[in-house]
């Protein structure tokens, strides 16, 4: 007999709470879990522990938490703050994916004798004919969809990983079941910062939490030509525009950055567009490697359209080249590949 015993990651925001209740209807036995991963962020708070225990006593089923905050600091924030040493943008959610809600939360499923792990993501999981193996997949809630965040996560989990969510369309159908079913969290809003950054103000948490620190040093052309002075390297991103200070006869922008001069490189707009890119700290879940150059849809930021392009791998790096060149690709992001609807896999952009 299967084993349809689950273990689902809760943040007490509306996502999870109705996770929990389909994953119920659908005859799942459902332990709903909450991570203490940083105290006072938007997800690890008393009012977050509440509610996902309410709504966990209101459909039936078990709650627990667990203290992750020490491996949360390792994985998730000391990587957040060596990004910006080294003038990378990170994206802290896939990391915290990859060790924490699908790491050490399936570690604990198996633990409590789980077969499954669940998390209220919009993304798709199911076995493929075609590959012969499971794949993960787009949502079908289109912007909403999350299958960007989770390239990461360990190919061998993806046949114990359920997302109840993956076949809705938008946001407000899910607020609907959670209105319907009574459930209190129905009209809770999203948390769109980073979870350890509830006030959005990251350069703070770095200065108050590492030692980064503001250090002027100068902005210059492509040319090493000085046209300014800046605040500190991590106050500036690739693509950035305005706060520059500096009045030139076209607009500048941010196109990078030499750690070694502290200097801030801009340039005009066109300067920003590259039609290659390397990918390193790669992660395939469709093949094991990529013998032959192939043909993809690649994300490079949560919120940008795909491009196309083809990528060919190179030991342990993967080269992508865009059919059309794309703006401010940034260093640190992720480059996700899809074929179709599946996720290929992906890397940080070097």
């Amino acid at each position: 007999m299967e084993n349809k015993k689950v273990l689902l990651g809760m943040s007490g925001g509306v996502d999870s709470s109705v996770s929990a209740l389909l994953l119920k209807q659908q005859g799942y036995e459902v332990i709903g879990t909450t991570l203490e991963l940083f105290a006072g962020s938007s997800c690890c708070n008393v009012n977050t522990y509440l509610d996902a225990k309410n709504v966990c006593n209101s459909i039936g089923i078990p709650h627990f938490t667990y203290d992750y905050k020490q491996e949360f600091r390792k994985y998730v924030i000391d990587d957040f703050i060596d990004c910006y040493s080294n003038c990378k943008t990170p994206n802290p959610c896939i990391e915290c994916n990859k060790y924490m809600k699908f790491g050490f939360m399936y570690e604990k499923a198996k633990e409590l004798g789980c077969n499954y792990i669940a998390t209220g993501h919009y993304a798709k999981t199911e076995y493929s004919e075609e590959y012969q193996r499971w794949v993960l997949k787009k949502s079908n809630a289109g912007k909403k969809d999350q299958s960007y965040v989770l390239w990461n996560i360990p190919k061998n989990l993806i046949e114990h990983i359920l997302f109840p969510l993956g076949e809705y369309e938008n946001k407000e159908q899910i607020r609907d079941i959670a209105r319907n079913n009574n459930l209190k969290v129905a009209n809770k809003p999203d948390s769109e910062d980073i979870c350890f950054v509830p006030d959005g103000n990251y350069k703070r948490f770095l200065e108050s939490n590492s030692n980064i620190k503001p250090i002027e040093g100068n902005i210059v052309n492509s040319k090493g030509k000085i046209l300014g002075k800046h605040t500190g390297l991590y106050n500036y991103t690739i693509g950035q525009r305005k706060g520059l200070g500096i009045s030139n006869r076209v607009p500048l922008f941010v196109l990078g950055f030499n750690k070694d001069k502290n200097e801030v490189i801009v340039g005009e707009e066109s300067e920003l567009y590259k039609d290659e890119l390397i990918v390193t700290d790669i992660n395939l879940l469709l093949v094991d490697e990529i013998s032959k150059e192939i043909e993809v849809d690649v994300k490079t930021r949560y919120s940008s359209k795909v491009a196309k392009a083809k990528i060919i791998q190179e030991k342990n790096n993967i080269k992508v080249t865009f059919d059309e060149p794309q703006r401010a690709l940034t260093p640190g992001q992720s480059a996700v590949f899809y074929i179709g609807d599946i996720v290929l896999g992906g890397g940080k952009i070097l």
